[in-house]
């Protein structure tokens, strides 16, 4: 997986993420103790509220990003991107009032929706192998799981020398690193296949029709919402749990944090091998419902004890959300990319990133308001539902059989229209890699 590093434009923009990724860490760990500091018990309607508002740029935000931003700019964007979440971050240790911190969360997140999903977009396009861009894909994870296992660790270290609120100065640091690793980064040059009276909300549309006519994608909205599910009672009520159950500090909200990176580095490090002999499929729906499952035993776990839970349990339930996290979000990017031209792909990636973020905007205030108001055993049983609803609609969505190819016809066209003097000469049928685009506007049945 490392030697993928060797392209020198990928291992640039790698070192961009890890950076970014590090501080972004930080401020999750810090964002929770100035929740918990401000709010108390119900820090975790804080938090879910905070989230929320970030899922809510992020779909609104994201389909526009790469509609809006010309090829020729993405580089200037990025840039311009990391400064804003600089300085976003650097205001946060100030703020004192909730509505402060909401604020200032939608405009470091408004940031983020607009740069993540150029970002994801520009790696397909400078690794063009499929087997390098697999291992892309699984080394990303590992960066992205740097916020959850290596950020809160140094948090925890951090924490014994400086008060929470010096993380976010972390952060600021991260992202203007990350504006530096992107300035000295080569983009690939891309010509749109799109016509050019394509307005940018045409294209940011495009995206997302793309997305919701192929069935394996609509197959990994579902499993998107099944990771958000225990993702969002990790990133919720882990402070809550830490300090409100079993009486931790601010360290032990890091370690316990790190626990649910932990596992999902170690899925992210076997899947390069375990994709390369079971289908993308298979492995994902595998993972739901181990997530499924695990959000289950959590619950009857929680009921059973009263809520007296400890850390012998918290701990390795933590780390398995964490392996079945990683096993439903790391191989997305593979789906994404069979299922558009390259020239698509900016536009694909942002209708990912906004329709995965809907599954946020539905489980973070459920992990967080049900939690305040009802109980953390109501929240991880209604957490539990949408887990395996989400594993449930992807195995019916998503088909077993699901090759590249497909055989189809297309009796709309002229007989001696281009697409079919190039694929079907002679015959009634073609049969050949299958992406909607303008000439292949449903899925064939």
């Amino acid at each position: 997986m490392i030697e993928i590093l060797r392209h020198r434009n990928f291992r640039r923009l790698f070192l961009a993420q890890v950076v970014a990724l590090v501080g972004t860490g930080l401020t999750t760990v810090a964002l929770a103790l100035l929740a918990y500091d401000i709010a108390g018990a119900q820090a975790g309607a804080v938090l879910g509220t905070a989230l929320a508002i970030k899922m809510t740029v992020y779909v609104l935000l994201a389909p526009l990003a790469g509609a809006f931003v010309p090829s020729h700019l993405r580089k200037h964007v990025l840039i311009g991107l990391d400064l804003v979440r600089a300085a976003a971050a650097t205001m946060l240790p100030f703020v004192t009032e909730i509505w402060q911190v909401y604020a200032l969360i939608a405009v470091l997140q408004s940031a983020s929706a607009c740069f993540t999903p150029l970002f994801q977009s520009l790696i397909p396009q400078i690794l063009t192998e499929e087997r390098d861009y697999t291992r892309a894909l699984s080394l990303s994870r590992l960066a992205y799981d740097l916020e959850s296992l290596l950020s809160p660790a140094l948090a925890a270290a951090l924490l014994t020398l400086i008060s929470f609120h010096g993380l976010f100065a972390g952060t600021a640091a991260g992202f203007l690193v990350s504006a530096l690793f992107v300035l000295s980064t080569t983009f690939p040059a891309v010509v749109a296949a799109v016509r050019s009276a394509d307005g940018p909300y045409a294209r940011a549309f495009r995206g997302m029709r793309i997305y919701l006519h192929t069935p394996r994608l609509r197959g990994l909205l579902a499993l998107n919402l099944c990771a958000a599910a225990g993702g969002a009672m990790v990133f919720v009520n882990t402070v809550v749990i830490v300090r409100s159950v079993v009486h931790g500090g601010d360290r032990e909200v890091a370690w316990a944090l790190a626990a649910f990176g932990a596992g999902s580095m170690t899925t992210a490090l076997l899947l390069p091998k375990l994709l390369d002999r079971m289908s993308d499929r298979r492995v994902m729906l595998t993972s739901a419902m181990i997530m499924a499952s695990s959000l289950m035993i959590a619950s009857a776990l929680w009921q059973g004890q009263d809520g007296r839970i400890g850390w012998g349990t918290l701990l390795p339930l933590w780390s398995l959300l964490g392996m079945a996290y990683a096993g439903l979000v790391t191989p997305g990017g593979r789906l994404l990319r069979r299922s558009a031209e390259a020239s698509d792909l900016p536009f694909l990636f942002a209708a990912q990133f906004s329709l995965s973020h809907v599954c946020w905007l539905l489980a973070y205030p459920l992990a967080g308001w049900v939690g305040a108001r009802l109980g953390l055993g109501i929240a991880l049983i209604a957490l539990s539902g949408v887990a395996m609803a989400g594993w449930l609609i992807a195995w019916r969505t998503w088909p077993r059989h699901d090759p590249d190819a497909v055989e189809h016809a297309h009796p709309e066209l002229p007989h001696d229209h281009p697409h079919l003097a190039e694929h079907q000469p002679n015959e009634k049928t073609h049969t050949h890699a299958y992406k909607i685009d303008d000439l292949h506007e449903r899925w064939p049945r």
